[in-house]
């Protein structure tokens, strides 16, 4: 057992770090897309304390002990009998033989520095920064500023007494500290601070110095908060965009994202000397290498899954493809099948085998049980040739896929489901082809699927214009908004456990990224079209076209009302991507007469992928209507354990015609998951 001396001349037995325990993560990464949670760590219980006989101070060595009585060590003595015993400590080690110790400390010393070289090699290969997507511009500063001015000429007792209380608790964290260093104290006082996994390691609790550190970082963070949240500021928008820099502030602050600060870290240094630093350092020069100069944090083994061999591999053919997506024909698995085929249209902006991850979660496989006749729609990752394609482009993509379907199946008419992004351009697509008269969709599904912007949620702050005037250069620049762009993005949405987290085990900790699925699937980013993108920013998402005064595409004008086809919504209840109220009130606004309404728990990726097997997540369903808004929907509606997807399932068959013969795909261009899904961005 290592040990970690105090100012009184004893020693706290430190619990070991075992392997570290890895629990599911939370399975809304990316476009939630989220998150993987820090791994908790088993530990067994603290030792008994041992104490380690010191040197007799000089002046009291020729009397008897029991003449001198203990004293406890002013903070000065405790700090030198530290220095002294580490100095005693390493000198025995040496003399007793540990040699391969400190050689294999050379070796790994001389291994980062090798190591070192490699990392400025890769940095140096960074594209020159684009200031407007590095962070806020400069009127955010400006507005928080002035709010600080303001606040204080108004406000003086207010500010300063926040002031004043800052330093008295920041005094008392100290003299707390100072006080158990001195007294020896193996326990430091419960502080009452909320449950953090951050904090999971039993030394911020036992030890006086992380105790300290711990305490202090939280009263800097609640005092930033606080601050933060007393500013008079101009409107809502100014207050949202000042409370999410600072709460960045704060995660990117915490003592855990720190070598000296961090007992796991240095735990593990120790334990496997300096090993564990090496193998970190290797997988930040790995990351940043693979990324251009970008420093992205790796979050699964790349090397663990392979499309179409243990992930997506429900059976199928590609039956169609153009240059912008490939229609997959799945087999079926029953000898009868619904009359009405049914597509789904899953985003762009990630790879459709979310769907299909594994046999027992995958709702392709369990679609195709149900008996439909199941098309899917692979797109294209973009290049920099696909810079001009525009939301045109992609409605003109889902028309041609729905006349492919309907050409292979001899059906007039089918059902069709979109996913997030998907999902608001299948509602143009609706819109359209009402305006048109055309009727070849007979219902849709909508997944987590935004129509209304007016309340923007955790993007406000990435839909101000200074923000999007820097996406905009992007795509000057490249002819796409890139992958790393909106990965990073939704990463820091969640950065404590899509950023920070990851970072620490991986380059801290030395640990490998682990062979997660999920997670896997979220880091295979696709780019979008420089057109497309802003597009969708801009008259989507900042000027509310759709669900306002209508956005114009293709000679029409589009509007939420013009959506009247059957319609059934699934929104997740902690969504942070797509929040189910937002989600609720674009379909509250749509045109159709037959609309069915369901609120999953969990968030945007396992609400959705959330097969009935696993019994996890229940959902909401209500039959009150859409006239008094999301939380009286909420408030009348009934809570129904498990899956949501046979409700669904129901719904659908219901809309699906009648039973024919299966209908088994031709051999087609390829086997899928086909070509297109392999393209990983550059």
């Amino acid at each position: 057992m290592a040990r970690q001396p105090d100012g009184a001349g004893k020693t706290v037995r430190r619990s070991r770090t075992t392997k570290a325990q890895k629990e599911e993560a939370p399975t809304d990464a990316g476009a939630d897309a989220g998150s993987p949670a820090a791994p908790k760590m088993r530990r067994r219980a603290k030792g008994a304390t041992a104490t380690v006989p010191k040197e007799p101070a000089r002046a009291s060595r020729e009397k008897p002990a029991a003449e001198t009585p203990p004293q406890p060590a002013t903070a000065p003595e405790a700090a030198s009998e530290v220095q002294d015993m580490t100095a005693e400590t390493l000198s025995r080690l040496v003399q007793v033989g540990h040699a391969p110790t400190a050689q294999k400390l050379a070796q790994n010393i001389e291994r980062i520095e090798t190591l070192g070289q490699r990392l400025m090699a890769a940095f140096a290969e960074r594209n020159l920064p684009n200031p407007g997507v590095e962070g806020p511009g400069a009127d955010l500063y400006m507005t928080a500023a002035a709010g600080f001015v303001k606040t204080l000429t108004e406000q003086p007792a207010k500010m300063i007494g926040t002031q004043v209380s800052y330093w008295g608790e920041t005094l008392a964290n100290y003299a707390r500290a100072q006080q158990a260093l001195a007294q020896g104290q193996l326990t430091a006082p419960d502080d009452g601070s909320p449950a953090d996994k951050r904090f999971a390691n039993p030394l911020w609790q036992s030890h006086p110095y992380f105790n300290l550190v711990k305490k202090q970082y939280l009263t800097n963070a609640r005092a930033l908060k606080e601050a933060a949240q007393g500013l008079e500021l101009p409107d809502e928008v100014a207050r949202r965009r000042v409370t999410w820099l600072t709460n960045q502030i704060v995660d990117m602050m915490a003592p855990t994202n720190f070598l000296a600060t961090n007992p796991d870290a240095l735990e593990k240094a120790i334990e496997t000397e300096g090993e564990s630093l090496v193998r970190g350092l290797e997988n930040l020069v790995r990351d940043v290498e693979q990324n251009g100069g970008e420093m992205v944090v790796t979050l699964a083994d790349r090397g663990a899954f392979t499309v179409g061999e243990n992930i997506g591999t429900a059976p199928g053919s590609v039956a169609h493809r153009t240059d912008l997506y490939e229609l997959i024909q799945y087999a079926p698995t029953t000898d009868t099948v619904h009359a009405m085929p049914l597509i789904i249209f899953p985003p762009w902006i990630n790879k459709f085998y979310i769907l299909d991850l594994k046999p027992q979660n995958s709702l392709i496989r369990w679609l195709v049980e149900q008996g439909h006749t199941l098309f899917v729609v692979s797109w294209r990752n973009p290049t920099s040739d696909f810079a001009e394609l525009g939301m045109e482009d992609y409605i003109g993509a889902y028309l041609d896929a729905m006349d492919r379907v309907r050409d292979l199946t001899g059906q007039r008419q089918l059902n069709a489901v979109g996913y997030c992004i998907a999902g608001t351009t299948l509602s143009l697509t609706l819109a359209l082809l009402n305006q048109r008269g055309d009727d070849r969709v007979n219902a849709a599904t909508l997944f987590t699927t935004l129509t209304d912007f007016s309340e923007q949620g955790e993007f406000t702050s990435f839909l101000q214009e200074d923000f999007v005037a820097g996406i905009a250069e992007e795509v000057q620049r490249h002819g796409l908004m890139r992958a790393q762009l909106m990965a990073r993005t939704m990463s820091f949405l969640r950065a404590n456990d899509l950023v920070w987290g990851p970072a620490i085990r991986s380059y801290m900790m030395g640990e490998t990224p682990p062979a997660f699925d999920l997670l896997f699937w979220n880091g295979d980013s696709t780019n979008l079209p420089g057109r497309m993108a802003l597009q969708y920013l801009r008259g989507l998402c900042q000027q509310n076209a759709f669900a306002g005064e209508g956005f114009e595409l293709l000679g029409h004008k589009l509007r939420l009302s013009d959506v009247d086809v059957p319609l059934c919504a699934i929104a997740c209840e902690s969504d942070h991507i797509a929040p189910w109220k937002d989600c609720w009130r674009g379909v509250a606004q749509m045109g159709s007469r037959d609309k069915t309404f369901i609120l999953s728990q969990s968030g945007h990726i396992a609400g959705i992928v959330n097969p009935p097997s696993k019994k996890k997540y229940g959902h909401y369903l209500s039959n009150h209507g859409f006239g008094e808004g999301a939380e009286t929907w909420r408030e009348k509606a009934s809570f129904a354990d498990g899956s949501w997807w046979p409700h669904w399932g129901e719904w659908l068959a219901e809309r699906a015609g009648p039973m024919v013969a299966a209908r088994h795909p031709e051999e087609g261009l390829e086997p899928a998951p086909g070509r297109y899904v392999h393209d990983r961005a550059a």
